[in-house]
């Protein structure tokens, strides 16, 4: 992809914006700076800032939505940053000389972001030229076996990139194998003294739970897995009877999957912190007197709130300056949360100025979850007029259900936790002893959606060549959701 040469005017731009940046404390990879028309930038967002990755038509749909959206006025996309070693950052052309600054204010607090947050810490940061490399991969193995052919198992394998486990780069989830020639663990005994140890101890009862412990041990070396998997990627690719090309195209969507992971998981996060450093460095150091009314215009759409979702530009930055405040007036802490004078905690002020550096420390340890479910307060909500709200059939239309800051926090959390998609484990390779495949979805409340549910099952028995079942619950009843391939049933566990 051929880009634009950026400006004299911009490149001086860029280089006071880096300076200034670094001075006020953040820590970014080298950056780099390219300029774009809008149907490149376009491209660019379509295949998530990586113009070499392997062909598919899903890029051109979401190109083609974008591209409408833009020239609708719907949309517009100022600037696209990507995690890597030295980061690339792609500015709009035709943009405003006040919106290339603060584009590139912004691209800085991005770049901090990547490097220091530690859910990035295991990213591939050369992850441009690996995604090139994948492209070329998938395309010779579409020369060897066929484009369609090629197309269908990408598409079934892009139907399933979300049944990863997040914290897998951080976890050694995986028990060791159990020894086959390994004897059962020994049973543990109540304490009591050798005059008691009969009574409390009976020998009946021992031999009973020895008995029952060597069955379960035989179980466990039969079972596969052990224990459920939540990386139902690598199972697959593990267990899956695939062809050697389908095992390396799964295999490039699941490190894809991963690349892409703390990205979702660091969204208003990453976003509410890039905005912090755009307005502080704009406002305060970089906009003269003709340029702020630009500037307050252009950073107000931005964090526009919708009444039907969050924005993570608003309440990433909101929350950002919150904490901020919070730990400058010392409003945190045994003595502060033990205050029940609502008078003397709207007044408390310490003058601690620990904020500036408490929020660097947030930005380098937490992901959304942890932000949201330690940092968001009854106060915030209330001030940022947070609510959860429902379709009300009977007046058919979506109204406000409450504002009680338990419910508002709950929902939240629920939305950000595993990005809000059902938790799906397995649970058995062997099922009813017939190599079927078993699923068990962890139901938190809310029931998965029987059309996506169908068509995800009709892609697993294509990896898995024989059919798969789902246990969930659907109305507070235990399901268990089949597909043989042609044919979904809906059955009752025994």
């Amino acid at each position: 992809m051929t880009t634009l040469t950026l400006s004299p005017e911009l490149r001086k731009w860029a280089q006071k914006i880096e300076k200034l940046a670094a001075e006020l404390g953040l820590d970014f990879f080298p950056t780099i700076f390219e300029l774009v028309t809008y149907e490149q930038m376009n491209m660019l967002a379509a295949y998530d800032g990586f113009p070499a990755r392997f062909r598919h038509w899903k890029w051109g749909m979401q190109y083609e939505q974008l591209s409408k959206s833009y020239k609708w006025g719907l949309s517009k996309i100022y600037e696209l940053v990507i995690n890597t070693d030295p980061c690339y950052a792609y500015l709009l052309e035709g943009n405003a000389d006040v919106e290339q600054k603060l584009v590139m204010a912004h691209v800085f607090g991005h770049c901090d972001f990547f490097k220091n947050n530690a859910w990035y810490s295991r990213t591939n940061r050369k992850m441009l030229d690996q995604m090139a490399n994948h492209a070329s991969k998938i395309a010779r193995i579409a020369e060897r076996h066929g484009e369609e052919r090629v197309e269908q198992f990408v598409d079934v394998c892009l139907s399933i990139d979300n049944l990863i486990d997040l914290h897998l780069p951080f976890i050694e989830r995986r028990r060791k194998a159990v020894d086959e020639d390994a004897l059962p663990p020994d049973i543990q005994k109540l304490p009591a003294r050798s005059y008691m140890d009969r009574y409390i101890n009976p020998e009946a009862e021992l031999a009973e739970r020895r008995e029952k412990l060597a069955r379960e041990f035989e179980e466990l070396k039969k079972k596969i897995p052990p224990e459920p998997e939540r990386d139902v990627m690598l199972f697959l690719l593990e267990h899956a009877p695939l062809e050697r090309w389908q095992r390396k195209i799964l295999s490039i969507i699941r490190e894809e999957a991963y690349y892409f992971a703390p990205q979702r998981m660091t969204k208003i996060m990453n976003e509410g912190w890039a905005s912090y450093w755009h307005s502080t460095m704009m406002t305060e150091h970089i906009c003269d007197d003709s340029e702020i009314i630009d500037f307050a215009c252009v950073h107000s759409g931005t964090m526009a709130m919708s009444a039907t979702s969050i924005n993570p530009y608003k309440i990433g930055l909101e929350l950002f300056r919150d904490i901020e405040d919070r730990w400058n007036k010392g409003r945190f802490g045994l003595e502060y949360e033990r205050c029940d004078d609502m008078v003397q905690r709207a007044n408390w002020d310490r003058q601690l100025g620990l904020g500036r550096e408490k929020i660097f420390q947030v930005r380098k340890v937490y992901n959304d979850v942890m932000f949201i479910d330690e940092f968001l307060t009854p106060e915030f909500a209330e001030q940022q007029k947070l609510f959860t709200y429902n379709y009300n059939r009977k007046n058919d239309a979506w109204e406000v259900k409450t504002r009680e800051f338990l419910e508002v926090k709950a929902m939240m959390l629920k939305q950000l936790t595993n990005f809000g998609q059902p938790a799906i484990f397995v649970e058995d390779a062997n099922y009813k002893n017939r190599g079927e495949l078993l699923l068990e979805h962890r139901h938190d409340g809310q029931d998965l959606k029987l059309d996506y549910a169908k068509e995800t099952l009709a892609n697993l028995v294509v990896l898995w060549s024989r059919p798969v079942h789902l246990k969930t619950v659907s109305d507070d009843k235990t399901l268990i959701w089949s597909h043989d391939g042609t044919r979904f049933e809906e059955t009752r566990p025994e």
